[in-house]
């Protein structure tokens, strides 16, 4: 039985029996730092229906991050704060996708967190905000049609 909101020292510690997000692997969610950590892993159900919601909604969606050991997170350059650390948040590869279709389902699927990549979008269940990365503002204006700021 998959229990909720838990943080696992190791993916292989958890158990996935009862599992219900077909998409979506604890291997690709865990934190894949290979340096810090054994792939520390954090459950959350509400954070992966907001995610397999998305997936259902654009298809494919390939992870470049989610859970993040706190090393690993100071590593990357990741804020103290960070949701990647309470695993409710992740970024995601643009391509295949448009940046509307993405915007619009990550919305209609939950994301309150956004922010804005050149080839990647950050999307998290924490607080509503939003801010972009070094020089992709422009590409979303121009692909949304107004600043999603």
């Amino acid at each position: 039985m998959i229990e909720t909101k838990k943080l696992y020292s190791r993916a292989i510690e958890f158990d996935s029996e009862g599992w219900r997000w077909p998409h979506f692997s604890v291997g690709e969610l865990s934190c894949d730092c290979g340096k810090h950590c054994e792939g520390e892993y954090f459950h959350d159900p509400k954070f992966l229906d907001a995610l397999e919601k998305m997936r259902d909604q654009v298809g494919p969606i390939q992870i470049n991050s989610a859970h993040r050991c706190k090393a690993h997170n100071r590593a990357v350059g990741g804020v103290a704060n960070s949701m990647h650390l309470r695993a409710i948040a992740v970024d995601i590869k643009i391509s295949p996708h448009s940046r509307v279709e993405l915007y619009e389902a990550a919305i209609k699927s939950g994301f309150k967190g956004m922010g804005f990549g050149v080839n990647f979008m950050h999307l998290d269940i924490g607080v509503r905000r939003r801010w972009t990365y070094p020089g992709a503002l422009g590409l979303w204006k121009r692909a949304l049609g107004f600043s999603p700021l």
